[in-house]
C-alpha cells in the first residue's frame, strides 16, 4: 500500500523522541522514501505576555533543535535524504499539517502508565489517514524480529494485515497473525450458543486463515505464524506482544466505534503495549 512520498516523524530532543527518529530513519531506507523531521514550537507563557524578542530567541531555538535532529537523522541513514519542517502550536497539530503527503508518520512514547488523553501519540492514530507508529522503549529489546497483527475480520483488520506483511517483508521478520474471539463480534453473534468451545475454535480459525491466505499468498516469503485465542482480542494481542517487536492494529476495530475515536484495543495498546504499536487507517477512514 502507499500514501504518499515520504516518512514523517515527530521530533523534540527527548530520548523519546530519538528511538522514534531511528525506527523512522530505518522505515525511510528501507523503503526508500526521504524523511521529513518535524518539530513544534509554543510561545510557553500567556498570550498576554508576549515578548517578541523573546518569541524570536525561543523560534530560533527551537530550529536549532530541529537542525540537530535533522543532522542525527542523516547520520543514522546516510543514504536517506532528509529535510527538517519547524511548525508552531501543539506538535499534533504540526504533524497533522505535514501528514498530507506522507506515506507513514512515526512519533515517540514517553512510556507514562497513563497517556493524557490529548498526547500526540493517542491524537494521531486516532485521526490521521496514513499509518502511525508509536515507538516504544520495550520494543528496541527485541532480537529476532517479529511483527503481530491484530485480526478482526474488518476492514480496519484488512488494512492492517496489509500493512504489518509489508512490514516483516521489508524487515525480514516473521509475522504472527493473532485472533481473539472471546467476543460476540468476534463470531457474529451471541457466543452463549457456542457452548462447545471447539465448535468455537474451528469457526474462528476458518475466519483467522481466510484472513491471512491472499497475504500468504502475496508474500511467500515471510515466515506466517497465526494464533487462535479464545479470549479477548485484547488480552490476546498484549500477550503476543510481550514477544514481539510490533504490534499492528486497526484504528477502528469491529465494532465500527466512532469516527476520531479509537478502538478499545488500539487504545489500550497505545498505552501500555510492551512493544512498538502501528495503528492503521481502513481505506475510508475519516480524518486528515
Amino acid at each position: 500500500m502507499s500514501w504518499g512520498s515520504y516518512v514523517l516523524v515527530g521530533y523534540d530532543g527527548s530520548k523519546e523522541s530519538e528511538r522514534a527518529l531511528r525506527w523512522a530513519a530505518q522505515e525511510a531506507r528501507l523503503r526508500r522514501l526521504p524523511l521529513t523531521v518535524c518539530h513544534a514550537w509554543r510561545w510557553p507563557y500567556p498570550v498576554s505576555h508576549i515578548d517578541y524578542e523573546g518569541v524570536a530567541i525561543v523560534k530560533r531555538m527551537a530550529g536549532h533543535l530541529l537542525d540537530h535532529g535533522v543532522m542525527l537523522a542523516e547520520r543514522m541513514a546516510p543514504t536517506v535524504k532528509v529535510r527538517g519542517r519547524l511548525g508552531d502550536g501543539p506538535a499534533y497539530g504540526a504533524l497533522m499539517h505535514e501528514a498530507e503527503g506522507a506515506e507513514l508518520i512515526v512519533v515517540g512514547s514517553h512510556e507514562r502508565e497513563d497517556l493524557a488523553v490529548g498526547s500526540t501519540s493517542l491524537q494521531l492514530p486516532a485521526r490521521a489517514r496514513r499509518p502511525v507508529v508509536v515507538v516504544r522503549a520495550a520494543g528496541a529489546r527485541r532480537g529476532e524480529g517479529e511483527v503481530v497483527a491484530g485480526v478482526d475480520c474488518s476492514p480496519g483488520g484488512d488494512a492492517a494485515l496489509a500493512f504489518a506483511y509489508e512490514e516483516a517483508a521489508l524487515r525480514g521478520w516473521r509475522l504472527r497473525a493473532v485472533y481473539g474471539c472471546r467476543e460476540p463480534a468476534a463470531v457474529g453473534g451471541d457466543l452463549s450458543v457456542f457452548e462447545d468451545e471447539d465448535r468455537l475454535r474451528h469457526l474462528c480459525g476458518e475466519r483467522l486463515e481466510r484472513s491471512v491466505a491472499p497475504w500468504r499468498v502475496k508474500y511467500p516469503y515471510v515466515e506466517t505464524r497465526t494464533s487462535l485465542v479464545v479470549e479477548p482480542p485484547r488480552e490476546a494481542l498484549f500477550e503476543a506482544a510481550e514477544e514481539a517487536d510490533l504490534v499492528v492494529v486497526g484504528n477502528r476495530g469491529a465494532g465500527g466505534v466512532a469516527a476520531l475515536h479509537l478502538g478499545a484495543t488500539s487504545g489500550a495498546l497505545l498505552q501500555h503495549s510492551p512493544c512498538s504499536v502501528a495503528v492503521v487507517p481502513s481505506e475510508g477512514a475519516p480524518g486528515l
